[in-house]
């Protein structure tokens, strides 16, 4: 029997260079399955400090140039999120994808649309110096937090709820997506795997891979799906090094990436909407 082949595959708030990142899973989960086309929705990285950044995440962003080889048939999407801002341009050379606002196609006579979400979260919009203040404490609270993450997730999780940034999120873009005359419309940005129907419009949410549930989305014939990953469902092991012990085997990993992706290399970066 033939491997199921996706049409797309979603996922999103990797937040590569936090502690809570679950990089290496992300890549094992994109080694796994099939797809034509991979959206990365939005804040892939945690923030613009790229010392932070461990070998499972190099590694992640190795493998995404090796899928944006023409020669594998692989469309890949960036959709920029709030965290990436300042960076995709550069990263978008380096792992040789083009990056987008928001991003639109049609599937078996839909239209769907890929949004970060951050543009319906208004705290965010309008406190764009206090959530970049938040973010740095937040990154350095996970330094001393114990080697789960159990506060740094926590504190994630609440302040989801605190900023309702989940409603927020859902009823800004059904409205976006009614304006666009869109079927279909998926954001990330809540960390939060979410699906409502409202007049005829499907949003979902892709969740995010920094809490202890790890999500993803797929589309096919047979509709839009939210799965979980699994761990024991993969034949390679996760191993579970403190992430501080890699980064002396990741110093050279940019040198590398970079060498590999060819900097010098055209690559386009389309800015819609801005």
């Amino acid at each position: 029997m033939d491997p199921q082949v996706y049409n797309t595959l979603i996922l999103s708030d990797l937040h590569l260079g936090s502690d809570t990142s679950h990089a290496r899973e992300a890549t094992q989960l994109l080694k796994k399955i099939s797809f034509r086309r991979l959206i990365l929705l939005g804040d892939i990285f945690a923030d613009l400090n790229f010392a932070r950044l461990t070998k499972d995440h190099w590694k992640f962003l190795g493998y995404i140039r090796k899928l944006s080889n023409p020669k594998r048939g692989i469309e890949v999407v960036w959709v920029e999120g709030n965290h990436d801002h300042g960076l995709a341009n550069i990263m978008s050379h380096l792992v040789g994808v083009r990056v987008y606002q928001h991003y639109e196609w049609d599937y078996r006579g839909l239209r769907h649309i890929a949004i970060h979400g951050h543009q319906f979260d208004g705290f965010q919009v309008n406190n764009l110096r206090m959530s970049r203040l938040g973010t740095s404490l937040y990154l350095q609270l996970q330094k001393l937090d114990f080697k789960s993450k159990p506060i740094a997730r926590m504190i994630d999780r609440l302040n989801t709820r605190w900023l309702r940034m989940s409603t927020k999120v859902s009823s800004g873009a059904l409205a976006f997506a009614r304006h666009h005359e869109a079927q279909r419309i998926f954001c990330g940005h809540t960390h939060e795997a979410t699906h409502i129907e409202k007049d005829g419009i499907s949003y979902h949410n892709s969740g995010g891979w920094v809490d202890s549930r790890l999500t993803y989305l797929t589309i096919d014939e047979t509709g839009v799906q939210i799965h979980e990953f699994n761990e024991h469902e993969y034949s390679e092991r996760v191993d579970h090094r403190d992430s501080g012990e890699e980064r002396g085997e990741a110093d050279s990993a940019l040198a590398d990436l970079a060498d590999e992706s060819g900097l010098l290399e055209d690559v386009e970066y389309e800015s819609v909407g801005r």
